[in-house]
Formats: structure tokens, C-alpha cells, sequence
């Protein structure tokens, strides 16, 4: 890799932090105005500058800013969410992700006619167009239309299910709320056991739910967490271990000796939607599509969070980005920058 290129790429992401507050409650509250009924449910915590690293070949190459401080990570909980989805298929809790969801709870969280319909694979695309309340969150409230009428979106009819992609955290909440009741014990728990610990990450990441989520399993209330930090919550995490993570899935699931995750759940996970060319099971790709970075191969792909969080793995050049608190649009500007040090 060229040192001077790699230089050019590190400052950039130094000198474009994340424009909003440092004080996420404040960033939270003023990025999401716009939903009505919006409040904080959940904990927060005041952010550090930018930081990040860059692993070539699982060689640390470059990082920047404080990597062992522990900071909200926003929607790239949602990969690590998916991944507790895989680890219980693997562990065949879940037969198959084309399942219907109903078939596993069923507690009247999808009765009628339209919830019936969906499968755990909608849930993990994103595609489900669930309807209903989970935790005092509404479905259609939760980044509703920029222009129209609320009224008109509230009372909209709701797509089949696996047609259309709509970015939804009430949905994912409830993703992450089905596999408490799969896994019977808390997803923090299962992500400790399961991936955390074998892949040797630290003991100060924590991942958090809503104030009133709590919900009993076998007689014992257990918290039900969120998959984001847009109301609050989610994965509070460092930098170190998000690049430790980001390298298990370049290894295909396997860590030292050992397959933590299957290689056909990661290639599940990563295989592009239907309805969106860019999505898979809560990751993002870089296939063709809006969201493509030219210059990289489509065998790329990424978490990503609400202020300019990151962890990309890209298997064509062996190689792993973690970015906190990068401007998100400038986001593909860094990686031009990156490319051209390979």
C-alpha cells in the first residue's frame, strides 16, 4: 500500500467529523424531528472525535483518534443483530429464514391477515411491512414520507411483504424481540457468548434496549433491545472491537481454528434483495445501485450507522475499515482516497 495515499486518507477522515452535536441526545432529537411522536427511550452518550482504523492482510496499517473509547454505534448494531439471526439458524433454532415468523411467535404479534405473511427473511431485508406497535413505537410513524400527507401514509395499504425495503428500526426492534423469545435469554448474552468472547473482544461494549422494554421468558423478565440507536440505545462499542468483528466476517465466519459463523449464513447475509440491489440481511452492498462506490468490487460490503460509523469489509483486497464520526456524505470521497493507496 502507499503510505503517502493512505496519509492523504486518514486526514481526511480527521478533518471531516460528523457535523451534528457531540452530544447524541441532541443529534438524535434533531436528526429525526421530522417523525412525529419522536423521543429518547433509551440511553445515550456524548461521542468522542473521529477515529478509525484500516487492517490489511490482518495487519493494522493505520488508525486514528481514540480507538479503545467506547461510543453509540447507531444502525451498525443491526449487523451484529443479523448475526445472532445467524448464529441461531446455524444452531437450527431456526430452521430456515424463509419461515414464517408466526410459526415460532406466536403471541398474536403477527395475527392478521398481512403479519401472518411474514418470514424472518423480511424481517432481516427489511421488507416486511409489518404493521402494528412494539415498545410505544409505531410502525408508520417511524421515518415516515419527507412530503404528503401523514394521515394519507398512516392509513396507506401495506405492501406484500418481500416487495418494497423500508428502512425501519420499529421493525427491527422487532426482529431483535422475536430472537429474544427464540434464543430464551437476552441477545447481549448470545452475542457475548457466541461471537464476543470467542473472537477475543473486550469486556466494555455494551447493548442496550428501551426504557420499557422488558418482556418475560420462562417467567424471567429479560430485556428486549433495539437494533439502532434512533430513539436511544443500541451496541456502545470501540473501535477495536468493531475492527475485530469486521475481520471475522473476511474470514468467512472463522476466527483462529474455530467457524464462529457459517460461511453459508455469511453468504446468505450478503446476497442482494429483491426489492433493493444494495441491501441483504441487514448489511449493505456495494452491487450496482444507488449506494455503489465506484472502483470497488461488488464482493464489498458494510455496516453502517447514523453519524459516519462504518465497518467495511472488502474480500478483494483483504481488507477491513472501521470510520467513527465521519461526515456520512463524505463517506465515499474517503474510500476514493483509500482506493488509490492499493
Amino acid at each position: 500500500m502507499n503510505a503517502s495515499a493512505i496519509n492523504d486518507a486518514v486526514k481526511f477522515a480527521v478533518n471531516n467529523e460528523y457535523s451534528g452535536s457531540r452530544d447524541l441526545r441532541i443529534a438524535i432529537l434533531k436528526g429525526f424531528k421530522r417523525e412525529p411522536f419522536h423521543e429518547i427511550l433509551g440511553p445515550t452518550k456524548k461521542r468522542g472525535g473521529p477515529a478509525g482504523m484500516i487492517l490489511k492482510n490482518g495487519y493494522l496499517v493505520a488508525s486514528w483518534g481514540d480507538v479503545g473509547r467506547v461510543d453509540m454505534t447507531f444502525s451498525v448494531t443491526k449487523s451484529f443483530l443479523s448475526t445472532v439471526a445467524g448464529v441461531a439458524e446455524d444452531d437450527e433454532l431456526i430452521a430456515t429464514t424463509t419461515d414464517k415468523v408466526d410459526t415460532y411467535i406466536w403471541d398474536g404479534t403477527f395475527s392478521g391477515e398481512h403479519n401472518a405473511k411474514i418470514t424472518w427473511e423480511h424481517l432481516l431485508q427489511q421488507t416486511s411491512d409489518w404493521s402494528g406497535e412494539l415498545w410505544g413505537g409505531l410502525d408508520w410513524a417511524d421515518r415516515p414520507p419527507r412530503e404528503g400527507d401523514l394521515d394519507d401514509w398512516k392509513f396507506r395499504e401495506l405492501n406484500e411483504p418481500g416487495t418494497v425495503m423500508e428502512y425501519n428500526d420499529v421493525r427491527v426492534n422487532l426482529l431483535a424481540y422475536c430472537l429474544t423469545h427464540v434464543w430464551r435469554k437476552s441477545l447481549p448474552a448470545v452475542l457475548k457468548e457466541e461471537v464476543m468472547d470467542p473472537i477475543g473482544a473486550s469486556s466494555t461494549w455494551r447493548w442496550f434496549g428501551y426504557e420499557n422494554a422488558w418482556t418475560e421468558v420462562d417467567g424471567v423478565q429479560v430485556k428486549s433491545v433495539t437494533g439502532g440507536g434512533h430513539s436511544g440505545g443500541g451496541i456502545f462499542i470501540n473501535t477495536l472491537d468493531m475492527a475485530r468483528f469486521g475481520m471475522l466476517f473476511l474470514n468467512k465466519g472463522k476466527w483462529s481454528q474455530d467457524q464462529i459463523i457459517s460461511e453459508t449464513w455469511i453468504q446468505k447475509a450478503t446476497t442482494p434483495s429483491i426489492p433493493n440491489p444494495n441491501y441483504g440481511y441487514l448489511w449493505w452492498l456495494n452491487t450496482k445501485g444507488e449506494r455503489h462506490w465506484e472502483g470497488w468490487s461488488e464482493d464489498l460490503f458494510y455496516a453502517a450507522g447514523f453519524g459516519g460509523n462504518f465497518i467495511v469489509v472488502d474480500r478483494e483486497h483483504d481488507l477491513v475499515v472501521v470510520t467513527r464520526w465521519l461526515e456520512p456524505s463524505k463517506m465515499g470521497e474517503f474510500m476514493a482516497l483509500l482506493r488509490k493507496a492499493l
